[in-house]
């Protein structure tokens, strides 16, 4: 039978927040937070996308929260196309700090969710952002820059967000791009090698 990572409720700004906790086995030495893709289109906590992210990142020692943003799954509140979802991830910040003190905090996301992290990253002090997937095009993806050690990893084939896109968004930023050749938005069959990389380029 799969073990399913243990839940918690956090206080949103517009009530609970359902939200998976993937902890380290020793005791933690940051805090992440990872964002999932567009609920429009399925997205939840549960993506596998995000949970290769939170277990990549608490083999490294970070505690990580994945939540249901507003209106997704068990979680209050209606979906707010990325604008209210940033207050969620700064109360699940605030909520994670509480528990765990002033550790480096990392922010994540995948697709949408990674729109969502960059944003968060303008209101709150992360020591790293992991861009996986984002939805560059769909949404407005912060500028100024994003930090020059962002972590972005995006797929050749990726049939949702085109990489031109991407690399147009990264280049007067002149922020790398991790690549994974032939391989669509999702990171079907290559969520291994996701989960290396992201531990690696760390």
């Amino acid at each position: 039978m799969l073990k399913h990572p243990p839940k918690t409720v956090i206080a949103g700004p517009v009530g609970r927040l359902d939200t998976i906790v993937v902890a380290p086995e020793t005791p933690p030495s940051g805090i992440a937070v990872i964002c999932h893709p567009n609920p429009l289109q399925g997205g939840t906590h549960s993506n596998k996308v995000v949970q290769t992210a939170a277990k990549a990142l608490s083999q490294m020692g970070y505690v990580c929260y994945c939540p249901n943003l507003r209106g997704v799954g068990e979680s209050e509140g209606l979906h707010d196309h990325g604008v209210g979802e940033v207050d969620d991830v700064l109360a699940v910040v605030a909520h994670a700090r509480s528990l765990h003190g002033d550790l480096p905090l990392a922010l994540a996301g995948f697709s949408f969710g990674g729109f969502v992290a960059a944003r968060a990253r303008e209101r709150v002090t992360s020591d790293k952002l992991l861009l996986m997937g984002v939805a560059v095009g769909k949404y407005a993806i912060p500028t100024p820059p994003v930090p020059a050690d962002t972590l972005v990893i995006h797929g050749e084939e990726d049939e949702v967000i085109p990489l031109s896109a991407v690399l147009d968004w990264a280049r007067p930023q002149a922020l790398p791009v991790i690549v994974f050749p032939g391989t669509g938005h999702f990171f079907h069959g290559r969520l291994v090698p996701l989960a290396q990389t992201i531990q690696r380029c760390w």
